[in-house]
């Protein structure tokens, strides 16, 4: 009988001091003096990421409109829109790809992109008309192949902390809870990921920080 109810309170301790936190391809395991993640199914995963991305890119002579036509004829949505960079602003959202979104956020780029009145939106691309830059471009793909792939840190919940953690001095992070965190650190990596791609092809004809200023502009159109 004692047995038993001390495994139900371990039970019910462990519901709320989550020690382990999963996605679709690591899972992290936090004890009082280690924090160990599994993530070699990750690690695999963005290896072929960059390979494939790398291989797209140079098929498609890193052309933003060709880049946009392959992200089409894999069914993710396209969407030019005429002051593309002030509607997004309303929800503090920049060009290229906008992730699922839920709530109003959603609604919002529903209603604009005539995708119907959901609460739910599905990732898609949304840009000004005109001329893209190659390498801004090139970053959004990037994340987009690895959304794609099933990379982790692009959910609703993981973005939604990762932009507030960007327009912040930190403090969110002492109240998040273990998948929260855990999602922040993906959603960090992948960003990194598609920048360091993205100024590795310009390395050679560009200065890396030139390029690096575009992006932080939400450069679409240079």
């Amino acid at each position: 009988m004692l047995e038993k109810q001390e495994k139900s309170l371990l039970k019910r301790l462990n519901k709320h001091l989550k020690t382990s936190s999963r996605n679709s391809t690591s899972k992290t395991v936090m004890s009082n003096s280690v924090t160990m993640t599994l993530n070699s199914e990750t690690e695999k995963n963005k290896e072929l990421v960059q390979k494939n991305v790398e291989d797209i890119v140079k098929s498609c002579q890193n052309n933003p409109e060709k880049l946009l036509e392959y992200i089409k004829s894999k069914g993710t949505k396209v969407h030019k829109l005429e002051n593309a960079d002030k509607i997004l602003n309303v929800i503090k959202e920049e060009e290229g790809l906008i992730t699922s979104l839920e709530g109003l956020e959603a609604l919002y780029i529903n209603s604009i992109t005539g995708s119907g009145l959901s609460l739910k939106s599905k990732p898609m691309f949304i840009m000004r008309n005109g001329e893209i830059d190659p390498y801004y471009m090139a970053h959004q793909f990037y994340k987009w192949y690895s959304l794609e792939m099933g990379l982790p840190g692009y959910d609703f919940m993981s973005q939604k902390i990762f932009k507030i953690y960007l327009n912040s001095d930190g403090a969110i992070l002492s109240n998040l809870t273990l998948d929260e965190m855990t999602g922040l650190k993906e959603a960090i990596e992948r960003d990194k990921e598609a920048t360091n791609f993205a100024l590795s092809l310009a390395k050679h004809k560009e200065g890396s920080k030139k390029v690096l200023e575009k992006m932080k502009d939400g450069g679409a159109n240079i």
